[in-house]
């Protein structure tokens, strides 16, 4: 942090370098006025950290605090995680993307899938959006298994689905192909080739002797009123295309969250899993705001993250009507903008809320994360705070400079 930083007091705790401060009255005001829980918000600069925050409560059930080592699991944030994971490999020419997915994995050729691409899988084009065999809360923590499945099975015929979020099905499939190209799965793909080098606290497959660290999630008080309906409420009865994807197994019941087992952390899941620190999660889009490098480590090409930026596939999703585009996994910007004002802002939100990306042009990394689930209709002013403030410090001091002042 920047050493003529704002050291921030009370019950939000963290430091803001000078220039900063508006972000960590608006981090603060998610608390005073919009119900905050527990949260933490980081951001880099050109690889500089400018923002470190967090507060509110960890652990509800216990008063736990936030504390400055507390992590958080991210939900589909974990999505950008994979894509880069993907991205590495098409960087070191082992995987292109017309490759179709049984070149490296021949058993996914099986009930008439032998022409699907990678492109298609790491942009939710594969018509594969959920395992259509029920399987339990504890069979999806063995993802070998779930590949199995997912290969044995036919793709979707549904119209609906030609271009469909694949909420757990992106992760499996994508780890077996890390798995059967690389020979390592893609949790230890990430720590040891990404995680290690950067040196971030950010699993996919916490270590046990870390669970103690991690905030317990909680339902937001109004939870439910989405287009997916209430704990006891169908809004698609009768839709089995939807029901395989939101009820196989059902993860969000009524009670409580199946997130917080310990062994669900513990697994390996691409998808959905990822625990980390928002410290470090900015950190890791901070690298790849600067073309991939940071602190003279270089974890991929710049060459490459362009093209893995580049759209592949966009459109309103079939039951939410949200506005999707991906690129080679990674989620690109959208109207209503859900990374903040750049256009060419990239990485990916989670369930929930939380939100972590990289700003290209600005050459920023940043990384919301927090434990209380909302749902919000209009979309959730928490996430939307922090970016409009951010980018307006960035204005300010864009303006300074220009003026030959600055702050």
């Amino acid at each position: 942090m920047d050493e003529r930083g704002t050291a921030v007091t009370g019950e939000i705790g963290g430091r803001v370098a000078r220039g900063f401060e508006p972000v960590a009255e608006a981090f603060a005001g998610n608390f005073a006025n919009l119900g905050e829980l527990g949260a933490a918000f980081a951001v880099t600069l050109d690889g500089r950290p400018v923002v470190d925050l967090w507060g509110g409560v960890a652990d509800s059930s216990c008063d736990r605090p936030w504390q400055e080592d507390t992590m958080q699991l991210i939900f589909s944030g974990t999505k950008g995680l994979t894509a880069l994971c993907m991205a590495m490999l098409i960087d070191r020419g082992l995987v292109e993307l017309d490759d179709p997915v049984c070149l490296h994995w021949p058993q996914f050729a099986a009930k008439g899938k032998e022409a699907v691409t990678v492109a298609e899988v790491v942009s939710h084009r594969g018509r594969l959006p959920a395992v259509r065999t029920p399987v339990s809360i504890e069979e999806i923590l063995d993802g070998s298994r779930m590949a199995t499945l997912l290969a044995d099975q036919p793709q979707e015929r549904d119209p609906r689905a030609a271009f469909i979020y694949h909420r757990l099905t992106y992760g499996w499939l994508c780890g077996e192909i890390v798995r059967r190209v690389d020979g390592r799965s893609l949790g230890r793909f990430f720590a040891e080739e990404v995680a290690a080098p950067l040196g971030l606290e950010l699993w996919i497959g916490l270590p046990s002797a870390l669970e103690e660290r991690v905030a317990r999630l909680q339902y937001g008080p109004e939870w439910g009123k989405s287009v997916f309906g209430g704990f006891d409420s169908d809004p698609f009865e009768g839709d089995e295309l939807w029901a395989s994807i939101w009820r196989n197994p059902l993860l969000y019941p009524d009670g409580d969250l199946p997130w917080n087992l310990p062994a669900l952390h513990a697994a390996q899941m691409p998808g959905a899993n990822a625990i980390g620190t928002a410290r470090s999660i900015a950190r890791l889009y901070g690298a790849l705001a600067r073309g991939g490098e940071l602190d003279g480590v270089r974890i991929i090409s710049a060459e490459t993250l362009e093209l893995a930026r580049v759209p592949l596939a966009s459109g309103a999703h079939p039951y939410t009507k949200d506005q999707m585009a991906f690129g080679a996994g990674f989620q690109l910007q959208t109207d209503p903008v859900p990374f903040g004002p750049p256009a060419d802002a990239f990485g990916h939100d989670g369930m929930g809320g939380s939100v972590h990306c990289a700003w290209p042009t600005e050459r920023v990394g940043l990384s919301y994360a927090m434990n209380e689930l909302r749902d919000d209709l209009d979309g959730d002013p928490r996430p939307h705070a922090l970016l409009e403030a951010l980018h307006g410090c960035l204005s300010d001091a864009a303006h300074g400079a220009d003026d030959g002042g600055g702050r």
